[in-house]
């Protein structure tokens, strides 16, 4: 019980139990769409990784300033001055590395993440896509078509060259995971391998003028025989009328 009285033992009861609390809401709260990519596990698991340590690591903080403030306060009619205290090298230098450490081994891990879901793939399809205020074209290089919707094959890996016309926008679907700014004036690329059939939101979010809100395109992930029927009928229209299906 005397064990329980010391301001070290007391830190590290806190930190347990607020950093245990939050690493459970964290793991269990379905903060994120669903996976519908192959990006979307690993980039998942890293960000529950970070959460969890962000989630000690806070609960650290406050832990040490709840017993600093209770068990070091000054007490009633104590009216003496506090004991000098010119700084602790060994503290300092400890706070300072174990930061230094977790954040270089965040980006250690983070690169590994990124660059395992960047490598290139057999037999990926290339899409040129556009942004331009406030809409989205979509270039098929097999087969050839533009369209105002974005179709792809499920499993199929696909590498996108993105690009902007006028202002800066951004190609995000929230469950590819895979975000990436189109910058005008520069062809910047995102590589995405969708693993499940269903429609989704291409959404710009990088402001882009008054009709930012508005620009949205639709992303369809569906069967081969279901892509070619589509890409049939695009192609059609867009030799009839001319222009993008």
């Amino acid at each position: 019980m005397r064990n329980l009285r010391n301001p070290y033992v007391q830190v590290v009861i806190w930190t347990l139990g607020i950093g245990t609390a939050f690493t459970a809401i964290v793991l269990t709260v379905p903060w994120l769409p669903s996976e519908s990519s192959t990006a979307a596990n690993p980039i998942d698991t890293l960000y529950d990784v970070l959460a969890v340590i962000s989630s000690y690591v806070f609960a650290l903080v406050v832990s040490i300033m709840l017993v600093s403030v209770i068990h070091f306060r000054r007490r009633h009619n104590d009216l003496s001055d506090g004991e000098p205290i010119h700084g602790n090298t060994t503290v300092e230098a400890v706070w300072t590395a174990i930061p230094a450490l977790l954040m270089v081994g965040a980006a250690v891990y983070s690169g590994l993440v990124l660059a395992d879901i960047e490598e290139t793939k057999a037999n990926t399809q290339e899409v040129r896509i556009t942004g331009q205020q406030f809409a989205w074209v979509f270039e098929y290089q097999s087969p050839k078509l533009k369209a105002g919707e974005l179709h792809l094959v499920k499993d199929t890996p696909y590498h996108f060259e993105l690009k902007a016309k006028d202002v800066l926008h951004s190609f995000w679907v929230p469950q590819f995971r895979m975000k990436k700014d189109a910058v005008p004036g520069i062809t910047t690329d995102v590589r995405v391998t969708p693993t499940r059939n269903g429609t989704y939101t291409l959404a710009c979010t990088e402001l882009c003028g008054l009709g930012h809100a508005t620009m949205r395109a639709r992303v369809v992930v569906e069967d081969q025989a279901a892509f070619d029927k589509w890409a049939a009928q695009a192609k059609k229209i867009q030799n009839e009328i001319g222009g993008v299906s």
